[in-house]
């Protein structure tokens, strides 16, 4: 026997979003991620939106990055270091303290 027209029907109604599935995120995607936060002028929020998760990911990778537990990737700019030298072109007595002599950094 058919249903027939006058005889209500039971619907599943869904709640208009599509069910998010778990993703899972290779370390090396989060911490390039992650580095992307760091750049000069980027926040966390907009990297999130640019990359469709939420700010809260972000921020607990971040959390594993300083941890130790993320290891990020090297920058994509060198990295310089400028030598230090202390001291001057005089030598200091025995009797003056080396705070009184000016630093220069070259």
């Amino acid at each position: 026997m058919g249903v027939s027209p006058m005889e209500p029907t039971m619907e599943f109604l869904q709640n208009g979003t599509a069910r998010r599935r778990n993703r899972r995120w290779p370390d090396e995607v989060k911490a390039r991620i992650v580095a992307e936060t760091l750049l000069p002028g980027a926040s966390v929020s907009s990297v999130a939106r640019r990359h469709g998760i939420t700010a809260n990911h972000i921020s607990s990778w971040r959390g594993r990055a300083k941890r130790g537990d993320l290891v990020l990737p090297a920058p994509e700019t060198a990295m310089e270091f400028a030598s230090l030298v202390l001291g001057s072109s005089s030598q200091p007595s025995v009797s003056e303290p080396l705070a009184s002599y000016p630093t220069e950094i070259s």
